[in-house]
């Protein structure tokens, strides 16, 4: 496919049709020129190529599960209208050579030397795992040219990285294995390129959320083959938005704070001599409460009983949301918050007790949302800093963003939706 069949390709009904699903259908003139800048950065970029292919791969919201998913526990979550999306063509070589103009990143990996560098961090070494887990796990790798841009928010608890990763592992998939991988395939390639060449030690729920797409929930109690499920619910039938809120702060310097968590929950479980959570019962933790506690410490002990809580409100949101019931729903949404702030203690690192500003925005959206008597919120993915969430009634999102901006500066509020599809082909999905 050249620049001009992709023109008319994303123009065309089914193109349409497709876009409507991703973005909205008031994004539709915006979102054919996003991918006209890309069909002319790529030409631009590789002048060579004439026959290249478009891809997307979208960021993630978590719904509930916070901080479960490395202990094997439940969540739910859904892919959103946010991407990461590229034109990317075979280059029949030895080398990956990517332009990535959101990040400003320009970068060639050589599929000879894809072992882990001794930095543990950039772009081209989550590429390098990427090929590495394909090759683990017996699938093909080639060279290709890619010309990436992304609107996922960076710092902003929508995983602007596994974004990038599901997104490589679908070009992977279409152009070297005839797309043979199962999508949950993806993200445990994503979880490997992140826990051996980030000696990051996430989980999988952001990479599972952005392949597999739509409103899902995931259970992780055998995490080599997690159980994946759509829920079948119309979130834009139900007339609320979902906000995305901007604290001011980022992720950077807090990974001690992000590890504590599976390694407090994982001491509990070890109480025990078993590994994780999910191998025990919240009832095995109470018959011994006070021998754990001098063990394992406080903060540990009330981390457990989140992750217990946590699950069991899982249940009663899927099954809340297959009925219909949207406004039980909320109210486990606003409980789960509430076990993160008390229990899981997620909301400001100790280290700083003096900033908290998820705290301050919770308070805030709770101010609001007290006097309004409707929606839900709560701190959003990793916490400690970042992003909260917010479920708003649609009436009510340029009210709320309003009284946000007012108190805290403007620019912080996002309106997203959840989309249908995760990572794709936008080819494969037309054509």
């Amino acid at each position: 496919m050249n620049a001009a069949d992709a023109r008319q390709m994303i123009r065309s009904e089914k193109g349409i049709e497709l876009f409507s699903k991703l973005y909205g259908k008031d994004s539709l003139e915006f979102q054919t020129e996003r991918y006209d800048h890309v069909i002319d950065g790529f030409t631009e970029t590789y002048p060579r190529d004439e026959d290249f292919l478009l891809f997307s791969s979208p960021g993630r919201t978590e719904i509930s599960g916070n901080h479960t998913d490395h202990n094997h526990g439940k969540v739910i979550g859904g892919s959103i209208n946010l991407d990461c999306i590229a034109a990317a063509a075979v280059n029949d070589s030895n080398c990956i050579h990517i332009l990535s103009e959101t990040f400003q990143q320009k970068f060639t990996v050589d599929l000879n030397e894809i072992e882990p560098g001794p930095k543990h961090a950039g772009t081209a070494e989550l590429l390098k795992g990427i090929l590495k887990g394909f090759r683990e796990n017996g699938y093909r790798t080639g060279g290709f040219d890619a010309y990436i841009t992304s609107n996922v928010i960076s710092s902003a608890g929508v995983s602007s990285s596994a974004a990038f990763e599901t997104l490589i592992c679908q070009i992977l998939n279409t152009m070297f294995n005839s797309g043979t991988m199962e999508k949950t395939e993806y993200a445990q390639i994503g979880k490997y390129a992140e826990n051996k060449y980030w000696n990051k030690g996430s989980g999988l729920l952001d990479q599972m959320c952005c392949a597999v797409g739509g409103l899902i929930t995931i259970d992780f109690k055998n995490p080599a083959e997690p159980s994946v499920k759509k829920i079948n619910f119309d979130f834009a039938g139900a007339a609320h938005s979902l906000i995305i809120v901007q604290t001011g702060k980022g992720h950077a310097d807090l990974t001690e704070d992000y590890s504590s968590i599976p390694d407090e929950m994982r001491s509990v479980a070890g109480f025990f001599k078993k590994e994780f959570l999910a191998d025990i019962s919240e009832q095995d933790v109470l018959d011994h409460l006070n021998e754990i506690r001098q063990v394992t410490g406080d903060r540990a002990v009330m981390r457990s009983f989140h992750f217990f809580e946590e699950n069991r409100r899982v249940d009663a949101e899927v099954e809340a949301l297959e009925k219909g019931d949207f406004n039980t729903f909320l109210k486990n949404i606003t409980e789960s918050g509430n076990s993160s702030w008390k229990y899981l203690q997620n909301c400001y690192t100790t280290r700083e007790p003096e900033e908290q500003g998820i705290s301050i925005f919770l308070a805030l959206t709770e101010l609001f949302l007290a006097r309004k008597q409707c929606g839900a919120c709560r701190v959003h993915g990793g916490g400690f800093a970042g992003v909260i969430m917010a479920l708003i009634p649609n009436e009510l999102v340029d009210e709320y963003i309003f009284y946000m901006d007012r108190y805290t500066g403007k620019g912080n509020a996002y309106r997203m939706f959840i989309r249908p599809l995760g990572s794709i082909c936008i080819n494969g999905e037309i054509c």
